[in-house]
C-alpha cells in the first residue's frame, strides 16, 4: 500500500502501528517495527506523499480488547484471567485513536512517528478488580481473579519510545514525536526482500530473519516470576 500510494496521487499516508513495536518481544511487534522502518524510510523519496506513522496503545473496548474479555468472563461467573499481577498497559479510547490518525494526517511531517500522551499505564489486575466491582460483585468472593502466566513473547510493561528515540513536541499538546535515526531506504528494502524470500522458501527461519532486521527484537523478553493460581481479595 505504501509503495502504491504515490502512484495514485495519495498526499498523506498514515500507517497504524502499536506500542508493541517498541523493543519488540513478539513476532507481531517485530513486524510492526519493520513496517515503521519501511514507511519512515519512504520519506527520503520525493514522491509528493507524506508518510506518517502513529503508535497506538491498547484501544479500550475495541473488538477483542481486554475489556470485552473481562466482561464476558464476569458475565459467565468467572474466573477473570490475567497473565501476571505486575502487567501494565497504556490505554486510549476509540475517539482518541481516531483523532490521532486524523491529526497525524494534518500535522505529521513525512517520516515522523507520532504517539499520543496516554498518561500513566494501568495495571491490568486493577482494571479487572474495578470491572468486577462495577458489576456489583466482590473480588475473591463472588468472582476469582486467576493468574495464568505470561504467554510467549508477552511483555510486562509496554513502552512508547524505543531505545535511542527522543520525545519531541508537535503543535498538538497531547501528541509527541518519537524521533529516531532514519535508515537508508535501500537498506530497509533489502531487509524486506530478505524477509519475503525467507517466508516463501524457508518459512521456519522467518523469526531468525526478523531478528537480523529489527534492532532489539527479543532483547527485553520477560519471563513470568509469579506462579499461576488465584488472586484473593486483599
Amino acid at each position: 500500500l505504501a509503495d502504491l500510494a504515490p502512484q495514485f496521487g495519495v498526499r498523506s499516508f498514515v500507517m497504524v502501528s502499536t506500542d508493541k513495536a517498541v523493543n519488540p518481544t513478539s513476532v507481531m511487534g517485530a513486524c510492526k517495527r519493520m513496517a515503521e522502518m519501511y514507511v519512515q524510510s519512504l520519506a527520503q523519496l520525493e514522491t509528493g506523499c507524506r508518510f506518517v506513522t502513529v503508535r497506538f496503545g491498547n484501544v479500550l473496548d475495541s473488538a477483542g480488547s481486554v475489556v470485552q474479555v473481562f466482561r464476558r468472563q464476569i458475565d459467565a461467573g468467572g474466573p477473570v484471567t490475567i497473565t501476571d499481577p505486575r502487567m501494565e498497559r497504556f490505554f486510549m479510547t476509540i475517539p482518541e485513536a481516531a483523532q490521532l490518525v486524523i491529526q497525524a494526517g494534518v500535522i505529521g511531517r513525512s517520516g515522523e512517528i507520532l504517539v499520543l500522551d496516554m498518561g500513566e499505564p494501568v495495571r491490568i489486575v486493577d482494571l479487572a478488580e474495578e470491572m468486577i466491582r462495577l458489576s456489583g460483585l466482590r473480588v475473591g468472593q463472588d468472582i476469582e481473579i486467576e493468574v495464568v502466566g505470561l504467554r510467549p513473547g508477552e511483555k510486562l510493561y509496554e513502552e512508547l519510545r524505543a531505545d535511542g528515540e527522543t520525545a519531541l513536541p508537535t503543535r498538538h499538546p497531547k501528541i509527541m514525536i518519537a524521533d529516531s535515526p532514519r535508515l537508508d531506504i535501500e537498506v530497509v528494502r533489502r531487509w524486506v526482500d530478505a524477509l519475503v524470500d525467507t517466508a516463501e522458501n524457508l518459512p521456519e527461519s522467518v523469526v531468525d530473519q526478523l531478528r537480523e532486521c529489527v534492532p532489539g527484537y527479543g532483547n527485553k523478553l520477560q519471563r513470568p516470576a509469579v506462579a499461576s493460581g488465584s488472586r484473593k481479595a486483599a
